[in-house]
């Protein structure tokens, strides 16, 4: 069977072409008596979908080292269908009976994994979320005094968060004129996001959450598949990748990560939204660094705000503000993935622990009255 070119109507050519007992065809057109053998327009369309999706993995810009060609599969995009080439991905294999790691707790009691250094391939999974061709949006506040940590934050997380995906950085700011300038990688931009100040540095704390749900539901879920919101006084001093993303994820709170339940610092007034009971609490998470996809971080900081709306009826504020009703909701919604202290440390912790293999986000020392206060 081979197939002609084709200018304007399809027919069956007469003569030795025409030989159905033996399956033999060739559809000619007027004007075009050359015909072309099916086989040889088959080769020629894989040599072309070859190419695209030669094209297609050989955009990124970091391919892991264990990466080598395999098979091609088709992969979904907005314009539809594209062939892209699987890579071969060479590394060690998994032993069941050898644990990545033995000296911490790696998955909790629901089946979430625990991030710690040595748990995952970075390798894998960089391979899986390029072939998503996945967003990721990381929002922070930088308002009033707080401007001043912007440019820090936003040079370390060029070389460290997310590297070599897309990335869109939302800046909350009440000083849109004063926003640094950073030179971005390709597939990453920066947003600025007008906001109103407040008096109180705790009100701003607490409005954050009313914003990302208003944003999220008005702009994020049209423009990123993952919303990552963290504090913007830290600095990125590592890795900070693809194993973080998850429907839904939590921070382990750096100077709890080893307590008892009964010495976290919950919101223990029974009046308050926030409140969990003494004999109550998986984790404490920080509130400055949580995330997941952009529905279910709508649905969190919507909780969270109206919970505090409610407080706020009453005349109570919580404890420590959104992160305690955020300690609330992760109690009631359990996250998907929880990471360790490697990816929030504290500034004023100067000693951490051996499990402790990387620390690769931390807060930047600063004088706290001093930032905070007007």
């Amino acid at each position: 069977m081979g197939i002609c070119d084709e200018s304007r109507e399809r027919q069956v050519c007469g003569g030795e072409g025409d030989r159905r007992n033996n399956q033999t065809f060739h559809h000619c057109f007027p004007g075009k008596p050359k015909c072309y053998p099916l086989h040889s327009v088959v080769l020629l369309t894989i040599l072309i979908l070859a190419f695209f999706g030669y094209g297609f993995l050989s955009s990124r810009h970091l391919m892991p080292a264990g990466v080598r060609a395999g098979h091609s599969v088709a992969v979904r995009d907005p314009d539809g269908w594209q062939v892209v080439t699987l890579s071969r991905m060479l590394y060690p294999q998994p032993m069941v009976l050898t644990p990545s790691r033995s000296d911490a707790l790696t998955v909790t009691p629901w089946l979430a994994p625990i991030i710690w250094e040595g748990t995952f391939n970075i390798d894998l999974l960089n391979e899986q979320f390029w072939l998503q061709n996945l967003t990721v949006g990381l929002t922070v506040f930088a308002v009033k005094k707080y401007m001043v940590f912007l440019k820090a934050f936003l040079e370390t997380a060029e070389q460290h968060f997310m590297v070599g995906h897309h990335v869109t950085y939302y800046v909350f700011t009440d000083r849109p004129a004063d926003v640094p300038h950073v030179l971005l990688k390709e597939g990453r931009q920066l947003v600025v996001l007008s906001v109103r100040s407040y008096a109180r540095w705790q009100d701003v704390s607490m409005h954050r959450m009313e914003m990302i749900s208003n944003f999220s539901e008005q702009r994020f879920r049209h423009e990123v598949d993952y919303l990552v919101c963290s504090d913007v006084d830290m600095k990125f001093w590592d890795h900070v990748g693809v194993e973080i993303l998850s429907p839904l994820f939590g921070t382990l709170h750096p100077a709890f990560y080893t307590a008892n339940r009964k010495a976290f610092t919950y919101e223990r007034r029974r009046r308050s939204q926030a409140y969990i009971p003494w004999d109550e609490g998986d984790f404490y998470y920080i509130g400055a660094f949580f995330g997941g996809s952009v529905a279910e971080v709508q649905q969190l900081t919507s909780a969270c705000h109206q919970a505090m709306m409610v407080d706020k009826a009453k005349g109570i504020e919580a404890v420590w503000h959104d992160e305690s009703h955020l300690n609330k909701y992760l109690l009631h919604h359990k996250p998907t993935k929880v990471l360790s202290p490697e990816y929030l440390w504290g500034d004023w912790l100067l000693d951490w622990h051996p499990v402790l293999k990387k620390l690769r986000f931390v807060t930047v020392p600063k004088n706290r009255q001093k930032i905070r206060n007007p």
